[in-house]
């Protein structure tokens, strides 16, 4: 009688082990899920050559580019989105958000990137600032930052696609930079040119310094 209860006992033992690993398995997927995929896709990727960003009204030219053999990258959201084809980046943008209320922003970046208020929109003079932050953790950065969590990749001349409003527009890569946290003239809109700038925590799942793109308007 007691080896059949310590049997039993050794049994649930076990089966509770199995499932506290499950478990753990489950919210280690969810939290570095998004992360991973990322990683995942951009190393099999074509790191954006012979793609064609285009959107709903460019049927002519899918058309063509399926025609040549290329991938066809349409955007998640016409009205304002954002595509980095070689890093597989592809998301709606949040218009007018308040970058110094986190309680604001956070909850924006759960479902995309944002646009930072009084920033410029996509065909005006000036600067377009979108941004997402990776949190304080590895947890909070695949939930707030798997969109631009493989920025750092981006070389000069790389792709930026914004659409807005059903119109595209097209920008490229200037230059790349890591800055401290409160050096805040890179939100500084004006200019006469065309120009978009990214920006995101750096490292991922840090606060410790923000990761800048700067782009310039192609056509």
């Amino acid at each position: 009688m007691m080896n059949l209860k310590h049997n039993l006992l050794k049994n649930w033992e076990a089966i509770l082990a199995g499932i506290l690993i499950l478990v753990g398995v489950v919210i280690l997927a969810r939290i570095y899920g998004p992360l991973l995929n990322n990683e995942v896709k951009y190393q099999f990727s074509t790191k954006g050559k012979n793609v064609a960003v285009l959107g709903k009204v460019e049927q002519a030219e899918k058309i063509v580019a399926e025609n040549a053999g290329m991938q066809v990258i349409q955007p998640i959201d016409e009205i304002f989105g954002i595509v980095i084809p070689k890093i597989s980046a592809n998301a709606k943008v949040v218009a007018d958000v308040d970058p110094n209320d986190s309680s604001v922003y956070q909850e924006v970046l759960t479902r995309g990137v944002a646009q930072a208020q009084g920033s410029a929109n996509p065909g005006e003079k000036g600067n377009v600032f979108i941004f997402a932050h990776s949190g304080v953790d590895f947890s909070q950065a695949a939930q707030y930052n798997a969109v631009f969590y493989l920025l750092g990749n981006l070389k000069t001349g790389d792709d930026i696609f914004l659409f807005h409003n059903g119109e595209k527009f097209h920008y490229a890569v200037k230059e790349s930079k890591i800055v401290a946290p409160e050096d805040v003239k890179y939100l500084e809109n004006g200019g006469t040119d065309e120009k978009i700038t990214l920006m995101t925590c750096w490292p991922a799942g840090t606060t410790l310094q923000r990761l800048i793109i700067i782009g310039e308007r192609v056509n």
